[in-house]
């Protein structure tokens, strides 16, 4: 991650701007229109990043835990090998698609247990020796600033306290799936990001200004969106149903409506703008790969069926 995004996070961080309301709590239209404007107005990696933070924050806020002041967190959550195992409770294996390492200060890794239940933990990971990094495997350079990778537990101790909720309730909380909204409100601010570059360009013809009406109308959508969500989390905070299919409801009109606006950009501008503006070509190819995160159909008949599935943000953490 190049410093002057690391230094933007901490700054985020530091200001309190990451400081947002909890989901359920009364202002989560709130909470999703400032995701949405990080991302809209700052690279997009750097509001991944921060994303993940004010999702930890509220992880910890359910469980009654209380953050370390002052630290930057993210949510390592993606199906990985990394396990609990002997009787000191040491930690091993491998957790992939991890972000912000070598940036976060601490992360809440998700785990299997001796059972092979899932469990999460706090990890202070400026403190841990046996714990290394790999961003090897990361080859585009969409995203790259995020500095995602894979985390290796090299026979890691485990202390009892920081352990977050019991087996399983990472996955059963409600909390789980209001937080799934999150990665979709910044998929919108990234995107709308693109839309504002779409007006400083402006409509030389009648066909780009149909084009810029459309992307125009995308904005009120996505908007609309996000803030519906929003009311309807702190209207039924405790509905674990409905919030499974808000969630995967959201992300799939989102995703769609996102995906619209990158193509008509494209068909309204042509290759010009991506060659001459490094922001732009930066935010549209991380805005496409952070696109990829929603699972497509597998998300979608879970939404008629009320089907459980793999957590739907394995990859976005």
């Amino acid at each position: 991650m190049n410093g002057n995004s690391v230094d933007t996070v901490r700054e985020l961080l530091a200001s309190g701007r990451l400081d947002l309301p909890h989901p359920g709590c009364g202002a989560t239209a709130d909470r999703h229109r400032a995701l949405s404007g990080i991302a809209r107005t700052m690279p997009v990696g750097v509001a991944r990043l921060a994303e993940a933070h004010c999702d930890a924050m509220s992880i910890l806020h359910e469980a009654g835990t209380a953050p370390v002041g002052g630290a930057l967190y993210g949510v390592w959550a993606s199906a990985g090998t990394a396990s609990l195992s002997g009787d000191r409770a040491s930690l091993s294996g491998t957790s992939p698609f991890c972000s912000g390492l070598g940036i976060v200060d601490r992360a809440l890794v998700s785990v299997s247990d001796a059972t092979g239940r899932p469990l999460l933990i706090d990890i202070d990971l400026e403190m841990r020796s046996s714990i290394t990094f790999d961003t090897s495997g990361w080859s585009t350079v969409a995203l790259a600033d995020t500095a995602t990778g894979a985390v290796r537990f090299d026979d890691d101790p485990l202390d009892a306290d920081r352990i977050v909720g019991c087996p399983g309730w990472y996955l059963d909380r409600v909390g789980f799936w209001h937080g799934a909204c999150g990665p979709a409100a910044c998929w919108a601010g990234g995107t709308l990001g693109v839309i504002d570059v779409a007006h400083r360009l402006g409509a030389s013809d009648p066909h780009r200004r149909a084009q810029l009406g459309a992307l125009e109308a995308a904005s009120w959508t996505l908007d609309a969106l996000l803030a519906a969500a929003g009311n309807e989390i702190d209207a039924s905070p405790d509905d674990r149903v409905a919030a499974q299919r808000r969630a995967r409801s959201l992300r799939h009109a989102v995703e769609r409506t996102c995906s619209d606006v990158l193509d008509r950009f494209s068909r309204a501008f042509g290759p010009r703008p991506f060659a001459s503006d490094a922001a732009l070509a930066t935010r549209f190819a991380d805005v496409h790969l952070y696109l990829r995160q929603h699972h497509g159909e597998r998300e979608l008949g879970a939404i008629v069926d009320g089907v459980e599935c793999t957590n739907p943000d394995s990859e976005t953490r």
